[in-house]
């Protein structure tokens, strides 16, 4: 049926009608996009003129007019319709008649409906004292009734918007500034909300207002393309959900990419960021643009008054650097300057920009990538040193690295970017996407560029660290192949991009080490010095460490992990300095451990005692409060079985978070028969305040003997956990880590994190007749590793078949 029929049937059959020719229109294939909105649109006017006609039989001085987003014509499945009925005050109550007749039907149907009834003036008055409002009348479109008073009403809205802009475009910036806070960047969040996140569908309708003050206008090369993406993707979202939301949650992504014909989810996440990016580059200029424009007519009366009505002097112009100058708050290219015969040209302006703490000019950006000439291979050492002086200058960065991106720079100058940009990050540790992960890093690496001797080969590694990201298989072994062909390319010596590769390829290696292994085990600090090769590759993998950590997110860093980092960091230096690290020895108890463990005999049941650790204050940062690393846990029960799933199910009721545990057999005093357990563990609060010992005690005797179902309870917390509808975790993962020890053997597991999974696992374990000397926990996120050292009855490693056999079903167990 075409557009035509559907009309005439919605005409000739009233709501019904209209119902069954905007169903049909919206389940055809063939037609989506723009072709679609315009004429659900035009659909819709068809079937309101009808029902404005059946009312205003003989009444004049009426019109019906769309505002906002059904006055662009931009009707998504589930829009409202915005919808002002216009009169000029003559006959108020057949007015109100009339808006019933119109009304009701929208409301039947179960549409949504945004109305007002209002004269000229009326609505003149309302949008002087909301924007909102101002902003919706921008777009009025006349659909029925007396034309020359919807006309009318549009002039007059568009003068008032032009009179009034130098106070209302500071007010709608402000606006959109406090939206972007509230609702976050739609380009790094994994589940955006595509109007209301900065550089969503209502960012691109300010740009329109802006333009349509005629104050300032948006760069407007990929803008109608990016609008037009989103607005699409909202379509397909509306069509999938049949649910009114602009939010693109987790759980429909992927029949969105379906609907919309893309390959996956990820597919689409990447085309929503890259239209995002565009809007929000481009409100950033424009917003400057605003502000030079309002500055200057601010200051113009000044001067004109100041000098007589002397011709205005020239717009001063500051160097920076070669070809690069200062002009009106920005950074601009030189008079002189030739970029087509500068390939330096475009790395030394962002440098200068940068260092400067300025944005690039649009203009000069859009001219660079014109006309530059590309950069000879390998790189110039100027080209390479204003890569490392951009990358060094801290927070200022982003800004310029994104006006370089946003015209195609960055690619030019690094084609291995382009696998990288915009590419989303299914993790929620993770806040920002791959490419802005990156930048991040060299921002948070330039304030450790003081702890390193060789500050450019720390930040070059921290832009090219999760390179490989995109490529198939293990992103760091990617990532080193990748590393070493930019390093060359970019000019660094065949040292020099071998320290580059071996960053790189063991930028996890410190942080997964410190918080998965046991640190006093000779054979995890060998392996990795073995790795790192060299002291000061040792001192630029610890600094791009942290950097990576803060660069990722609030979770993957704490005082915790960076103590575990520093001790690990100290014990390879001493390998790497020619010292050989002693074989462990169990070390004798001390003082408390004699009195719990004595205590704990004498009573028959479990003692513990625990204490705040914290860090103390370092030389080279004196002063100040220490920070909290958590909780030291000491408990000694008589040795008994299942002790270890008991402590990890009572702690795990009380919300404490464990980061490592050790247990060790303590025999008692001369005389005394019998041993005692003793587990050192440590934890963290949930929730920043420590357990009463004597609810744990108390806890920990129930547990024991049997009288508190310790996994019923678990059970019951868990399935009070909110989740995700339609997130489904990766299946556990146990393997066994081979050569990590030569006094035990190292199960890792990589599971979904959750109460009650070290009770559970322990219990396995056990029920493995495994002893577990030691375990190391990590979390992420929903993501725990856990590392378990664990022996034979006898205190030996597992034979190799034995401990796959452990590990499978321990697996098996946690699948379920």
């Amino acid at each position: 049926m075409t557009s035509t029929e559907m009309r005439t049937e919605a005409e000739d059959s009233g709501p019904s009608g209209y119902a069954a020719a905007r169903l049909r229109l919206l389940q055809e294939g063939a037609q989506s996009g723009p072709p679609r909105r315009a004429a659900l649109a035009e659909l819709t006017d068809e079937w309101l003129t009808g029902l404005f006609g059946a009312g205003a039989e003989g009444l004049r001085g009426v019109s019906l007019v769309a505002v906002g987003g059904y006055g662009r014509g931009e009707l998504s499945p589930r829009s409202d319709l915005d919808l002002l009925l216009l009169h000029d005050g003559a006959d108020s109550g057949t007015v109100a008649a009339l808006a019933d007749r119109i009304w009701y039907p929208i409301w039947d149907l179960g549409l949504a409906l945004d109305h007002s009834v209002r004269t000229p003036g009326e609505a003149r008055k309302t949008a002087s004292g909301d924007l909102k409002v101002q902003l919706g009348l921008l777009d009025a479109r006349h659909i029925a009734g007396d034309l020359g008073l919807t006309a009318g009403l549009r002039t007059a809205i568009l003068a008032d918007w032009r009179n009034q802009a130098p106070k209302r475009l500071p007010e709608l910036q402000e606006l959109c500034a406090e939206r972007a806070e509230r609702q976050g960047e739609l380009q790094y969040l994994l589940e955006p909300d595509l109007k209301e996140a900065r550089g969503g569908l209502r960012d691109a309708t300010a740009l329109r207002a802006v333009a349509a003050s005629w104050l300032a206008d948006a760069p407007r090369e990929g803008l109608a393309d990016a609008r037009r993406r989103l607005l699409d993707v909202r379509d397909a979202l509306h069509l999938t959900t049949g649910r009114a939301t602009d939010r693109l949650a987790l759980q429909e992504q992927d029949q969105v990419a379906a609907e919309l014909g893309l390959l996956d989810a990820d597919t689409l996440l990447r085309q929503v960021y890259e239209a995002a990016r565009v809007v929000s580059y481009a409100s950033d200029v424009t917003w400057r643009e605003v502000g030079r424009v309002l500055k200057s007519r601010a200051v113009r009366p000044r001067l004109r008054a100041m000098l007589g009505g002397v011709a205005k002097p020239a717009v001063e112009r500051s160097p920076l650097a070669e070809g690069v100058v200062e002009m009106d708050g920005e950074v601009v290219l030189a008079r002189a300057a030739r970029p087509e015969r500068d390939p330096v040209l475009p790395l030394r302006a962002a440098a200068a920009a940068a260092q400067a703490g300025l944005p690039l000019s649009l203009h000069a950006v859009r001219r660079m990538a014109a006309v530059a000439r590309p950069l000879p291979t390998p790189w110039p050492a100027e080209a390479r040193e204003q890569l490392v002086t951009l990358l060094g200058s801290g927070r200022p960065t982003i800004e310029v690295w994104e006006a370089l991106e946003a015209e195609g720079l960055i690619t030019r100058l690094l084609p291995d970017w382009e696998r990288v940009r915009c590419r989303p990050q299914r993790n929620a540790v993770h806040i920002w996407t791959v490419d802005r992960h990156l930048i991040e890093t060299a921002v948070r690496a330039s304030e450790l560029a003081r702890r390193v001797g060789r500050p450019d080969l720390l930040l070059v590694s921290a832009l090219l660290h999760d390179i490989g990201k995109g490529w198939p298989g293990d992103h760091s072994v990617a990532g080193e192949i990748i590393a070493r062909d930019v390093a060359a390319r970019i000019g660094f010596d065949r040292a020099d991009v071998a320290v580059l590769a071996t960053l790189v390829r063991h930028h996890l290696l410190l942080i997964d080490t410190a918080t998965r292994r046991d640190l006093e085990d000779p054979a995890t600090v060998r392996s990795v010095a073995e790795a790192v090769g060299s002291q000061s590759t040792l001192e630029l993998l610890h600094a791009l460490t942290e950097a990576d950590a803060l660069a990722t997110g609030p979770a993957a860093w704490s005082s915790w992990r960076g103590s575990l980092v520093t001790d690990l960091v100290k014990r390879v230096a001493a390998v790497l300095a020619g010292d050989t690290p002693e074989e462990p020895e169990d070390a004798a108890p001390t003082a408390e451990q004699e009195r719990l463990a004595i205590e704990a005999f004498r009573t028959g049941g479990p003692v513990l005692a625990l204490r705040a650790q914290t860090e103390q204050p370092t030389e080279e940062e004196p002063g100040g409060d220490p920070e909290p690393l958590g909780v030291e846990l000491l408990i000694a029960v008589p040795d008994q079985p299942g002790v270890l799933p008991a402590v990890a199910g009572v702690l795990a009721m009380h919300r404490l978070t464990v980061r490592t545990a050790e247990l060790r057999a303590l025999d008692l005093p001369d005389g005394v028969e019998g041993s005692v357990l003793l587990l050192n563990w440590r934890v963290a609060a949930e929730y920043g305040s420590l357990p009463q010992a004597a609810r744990l005690r108390a806890d920990l005797v129930r547990a024991l003997d049997g009288s508190l179902d310790i996994a019923a309870r678990l059970a019951e917390r868990d399935a009070a956990y909110p989740r995700r509808r339609g997130t489904i975790a990766p299946p556990p993962r146990v393997t066994v880590a081979s050569a990590a020890s030569r006094h035990a053997t190292v199960i890792e597991v990589r599971a979904h994190d959750a109460p009650g999974l070290l009770h559970s696992i322990g219990r396995a374990l056990e029920d493995a007749s495994v002893w577990v000397r030691s375990m190391h926990v990590s979390t992420l996120g929903a993501n725990a590793v856990d590392a378990f050292y664990v022996t034979g009855p006898k205190g030996a490693p597992l034979p190799a078949e034995e401990a796959v056999s452990v590990a499978r079903g321990l697996e098996e167990m946690l699948r379920g």
